[in-house]
């Protein structure tokens, strides 16, 4: 196989296809090649998705590939933000939500937080995913409790106990 031709087919759920564009940085982390960090960019947003497992297909371009990428290697696609690098990515404290803990409605994202026994529904700005939890860019300061699997049920000012 000729690795100059390489590229990540990777599935993107179906929720957070709005959040990518065409030509977005991408940072990739092969298995098989743990030392190394590659760079890429988002080169098609396949137009179908999977019903079954809600996820759109996305194709990304390697930059810097080499001899060590063979077909059919598994990898995690990380888009990064124009103008970010990876190491900027990491240098910054971070707060991070559990996928679990976002309610979108409307296509706003909020989630609930326990103040003193109470509950509060948080408006949040959400950034990168980073495997099963996304970074928080507003709304959320670090620190806070905030309820894992919320149910429909839940209203603003419902009095609440914490379970660990």
């Amino acid at each position: 196989a000729d690795p100059t031709s390489l590229e990540v087919e990777a599935d993107i759920n179906e929720s957070y296809i709005a959040r990518i564009e065409l030509g977005q940085p991408a940072s990739i982390r092969v298995d098989a090649v743990p030392d190394h960090e590659y760079s890429g960019s988002l080169r098609q947003i396949v137009p179908t998705a999977d019903r079954q497992r809600a996820v759109v297909q996305v194709k990304v371009t390697i930059d810097d590939r080499d001899e060590r990428l063979v077909p059919d290697m598994s990898c995690t696609v990380t888009f990064l933000q124009e103008g970010t690098d990876q190491a900027a990515l990491e240098a910054e404290p971070k707060v991070l939500i559990p996928a679990a803990a976002i309610v979108t409605e409307g296509g706003r994202s909020y989630t609930w937080v326990v103040r003193d026994g109470v509950l509060v529904r948080s408006s949040i700005e959400l950034g990168l995913e980073q495997d099963t939890d996304f970074e928080v860019l507003s709304g959320l300061s670090g620190g806070e409790t905030v309820v894992r699997q919320p149910s429909a049920e839940l209203v603003e000012g419902m009095r609440v106990r914490e379970v660990s």
